[in-house]
């Protein structure tokens, strides 16, 4: 039987590297060839350099051979988000704004560490025009189409990394989430997406968006997710809010399941509402957790909804974003960015921006008196599935905002808690359905050890995209 290396997990891929089966070219030149041959149905790389990434691979290759590997992921091929900077190649951001002569000098912390881990680096991914919204389309680059239906959005604004990693276009890949930005595509796409503690992976350069504004890992399984981690949540001087290096490895904590464990499901948070397909699917995974020794109890959280106040925070991230540029930069960018701009962002006063932190504060407070009660929290990662792509938001509804169809992502910006999204099922319409797991901050590894545990008492992750059976 022919192995895809491009869909095999890492952990496998570094097996056979280790064995001599396979070795990281073979494993580059696969990932690169369901580029060529699947991208043009989804547009989720808007760069491909297949010089360095050959070159990477082969020097990988030689590090396996000689026994001198970097780390237990050398030479796993992976494509990077266009937000993350890359030294030697543009990071445009999805803007037509942005030069692309550069200089580009530097790395990203993300991108320093998987280079010190000798990971395959050979593209990046389209985003939305500076990572603003929910659905990954700019004008630059055009429109990133779902991997399971290309009628469809792939989610956003990490829309690119996660139609990739699922098409198996590189083993895995690195998103942003500032208010779902790696768990909205990672739901309507179909992979894992973690959006670790605030500060438990650096950001450099800092954030316009501030401390909502996380990176992380985009895999297809919940051990890669891990495995992603561990490289990625290593200490960079650059950034001063980074969290110190975790005490031992992620991956090798997922074991011990879930028996015992305190799970709080709360189906709506008290003020979302579901399509009748998510919320079955849910609720089954939640009957998994129990079925698996979880002591599970639905809560009525009760919350009110602070999209209010993560409008002020996020809109007076996207205005600083554009005072780098000429003041007609306004007039420039996507009309709807410069809406939300205009109406939440240039406007609001130091003390709007406090009252927003206030808002901001009391419900991470209240998330930590959850925490004291419960291990983690279970919901919907998102109340729909994808929807028409080159959308703004399903057809009919109420509101243009990226926001009013993401209810249960950026409230875990505006506390900082880690949020796991995992497959756990699809619509009838074969369009995959996420369930988040959120944990307290710096229980990083409970969060994927729970995701962990469900996903290996059932096989949603093993699903394919219909596309790949044109490979």
């Amino acid at each position: 039987m022919t192995v895809s290396l491009n869909l095999l997990p890492a952990a496998e891929l570094v097996a056979g590297f280790g064995s001599g089966a396979w070795d990281p070219v073979d494993a580059y030149e696969a990932s690169v060839a369901a580029v060529r041959e699947l991208d043009r149905h989804v547009n989720a790389i808007v760069m491909l350099d297949e010089e360095a990434g050959a070159q990477a691979a082969k020097e990988s290759a030689r590090r396996w051979q000689s026994g001198e590997t970097l780390s237990p992921v050398d030479g796993v091929p992976i494509t990077i988000k266009d937000i993350v900077l890359t030294r030697g190649w543009p990071t445009l951001k999805g803007s037509s704004l942005v030069d692309s002569s550069g200089p580009w000098e530097d790395d990203a912390p993300a991108t320093a560490r998987l280079r010190e881990s000798g990971a395959v680096i050979f593209g990046k991914n389209t985003t939305p025009e500076f990572g603003w919204k929910g659905v990954t389309d700019s004008a630059r680059h055009g429109v990133t189409r779902n991997p399971w239906d290309p009628s469809r959005t792939s989610g956003g604004s990490s829309g690119g990394a996660a139609a990739a990693t699922a098409l198996g276009m590189g083993t895995w890949s690195v998103g942003t989430d500032g208010g779902g930005s790696v768990r909205i595509p990672g739901s309507f796409s179909g992979v894992v997406a973690l959006k670790p503690t605030y500060g438990q992976v650096p950001v450099w350069p800092a954030s316009a968006y501030g401390t909502l504004s996380h990176v992380g890992p985009m895999t297809r399984t919940v051990q890669d997710c891990a495995l992603l981690l561990d490289v990625l949540a290593r200490p960079d001087a650059r950034d001063w809010s980074a969290l110190g290096a975790p005490a031992s490895s992620y991956a090798g904590a997922l074991d011990g399941g879930v028996a015992g464990l305190r799970v709080a499901f709360s189906p709506d948070l008290g003020y979302g509402h579901n399509d009748p397909a998510v919320d079955a699917a849910v609720r089954a995974a939640v009957e998994v957790l129990a079925d698996l020794g979880a002591r599970v109890s639905e809560i009525d959280l009760g919350l009110d909804d602070p999209v209010e106040a993560f409008h002020v925070l996020w809109f007076s991230g996207a205005a600083k974003v554009l005072r780098s540029f000429d003041r007609a930069a306004l007039a420039r960018v996507e009309p709807a960015l410069a809406q939300g701009i205009r109406e939440y962002g240039l406007d609001a006063s130091a003390a709007d921006y406090l009252d927003a932190t206030e808002v901001r504060m009391s419900l991470g407070q209240r998330m930590g008196e959850l925490h004291r009660t419960y291990d983690v929290l279970v919901t919907p990662t998102m109340p729909i599935t994808a929807f028409t792509a080159g959308q703004a938001a399903p057809d009919g509804w109420p509101s243009w905002l990226w926001t009013s169809w993401t209810p249960y992502t950026y409230p875990f910006n505006m506390t900082q808690q880690p949020a796991l999204t995992v497959p756990c099922g699809f619509d009838a319409d074969g369009l995959p359905i996420g369930l988040q797991v959120v944990g307290p901050r710096h229980a990083d590894a409970l969060v994927l050890r729970v995701g962990q545990a469900y996903e290996q008492a059932t096989d949603w992750h093993t699903r394919r995209p219909p596309l790949l059976n044109q490979v």
